[in-house]
């Protein structure tokens, strides 16, 4: 039974990352069987991994058509942006009033590696990004809401490679983080929330203009 599990994970692992980087694209039919094989897996590990995904909303299963990878649209932007926006501004508001030292030393660290960064690699930055924002999660010292930011930041993953190439402004939107920063290393909680808040918006408010067009 542990091995059935683990097997199942680490399917589930190796679909997710397919699906996120668009290798499996929005759309596409899913024949579990030569999935499975492409894997070098069993089939079972497998139809469990795609149950979970569907649970996740990333797969979708019909009586008709069989399975097929979700599309990406705008109002799965929205329903994950009303989610995510106000919980990355708590986080923030409580890494602002929580985090140690250890906390911070992380968080200048990302800083400088965002520093070095080349600004004209998107794909670079917005590695950066996340790691900014699981390290305020971190420094939040909740558990329970840096699982949850992680599991939407995840389902997000998906929208923004697909507009990742296009997204000029994340140079600048990154380097907001900067400020960020300096507010939570100040304990000034409604300035790190305001700040979070902010920059989260304006990403969503970004990918959204570049969905719709």
């Amino acid at each position: 039974m542990d091995l059935v599990r683990v097997d199942t994970q680490r399917a589930y692992e190796l679909i997710l990352a397919q699906i996120t980087r668009l290798e499996l694209p929005p759309g596409a039919p899913i024949n579990e069987q030569r999935l499975a094989e492409a894997l070098g897996m069993a089939l079972t590990p497998v139809q469990e991994a795609l149950k979970q995904l569907a649970s996740d909303h990333l797969v979708r299963v019909t009586p008709r058509h069989g399975l097929y990878v979700a599309d990406v649209n705008v109002p799965d932007l929205e329903k994950l942006s009303e989610l995510r926006l106000p919980l990355e501004a708590l986080a923030a508001r409580l890494a602002a009033e929580r985090a140690t030292e250890d906390d911070l030393a992380v968080l200048e660290a990302i800083r400088q590696e965002q520093v070095a960064a080349d600004p004209a690699d998107p794909r670079r930055l917005f590695e950066i990004d996340h790691k900014f924002h699981k390290a305020i999660a971190q420094a939040a010292d909740n558990y329970y809401l840096a699982q949850t930011l992680d599991h939407f930041f995840g389902l997000s993953l998906r929208l923004w490679y697909l507009v990742l190439p296009r997204l000029e402004f994340l140079p600048g939107a990154v380097e907001r983080h900067l400020a960020l920063v300096d507010a939570i290393r100040g304990h000034d909680a409604g300035r790190a929330e305001q700040l979070m808040r902010a920059h989260v918006g304006e990403f969503y408010d970004q990918v959204r203009g570049v969905l719709a067009e």
